[in-house]
């Protein structure tokens, strides 16, 4: 029924503290950008490679409970060649990274590391 993931929707506190992060940081570049003057609100289209997000911005949202693990979506993973390597460029544009695992069941690498908002980001070992 369903062949990929189209997009994955972001909701941020900061905006432009976001955007930066997620195109200075993480390698995506903006494919749309509209001010949505009806609900007061951003909403930036971002694409690496075959990902999408979609950042979102309203005022007054409420913070998305992390920790301890709540409901809902827990977190993103993208597929990397190698984590270490991933790891190093991440490093390099200052972007703070816990310590490399091994998934017990598939024994490939992975590591996590958050946006501006605290959103778990998974790096996921894969070639």
């Amino acid at each position: 029924m369903f062949s990929r993931f189209h997009h994955v929707a972001v909701i941020c506190s900061d905006y432009d503290r976001s955007k930066a992060f997620y195109i200075e940081k993480l390698g995506y570049e903006i494919i749309g950008e509209n001010w949505r003057s009806d609900s007061q609100s951003w909403k930036c289209d971002l694409r690496s490679g075959d990902t999408q997000i979609e950042l979102f911005h309203f005022p007054h949202s409420p913070a998305r409970p992390s920790r301890p693990e709540a409901c809902g979506l827990r977190h993103l993973a993208f597929a990397v060649e190698s984590v270490a390597d991933t790891l190093a460029l991440l490093q390099e544009r200052g972007v703070e990274t816990e310590a490399v695992r091994i998934d017990p069941y598939t024994k490939r690498a992975f590591t996590f590391f958050a946006d501006p908002d605290g959103l778990p980001i998974e790096i996921y070992e894969v070639g």
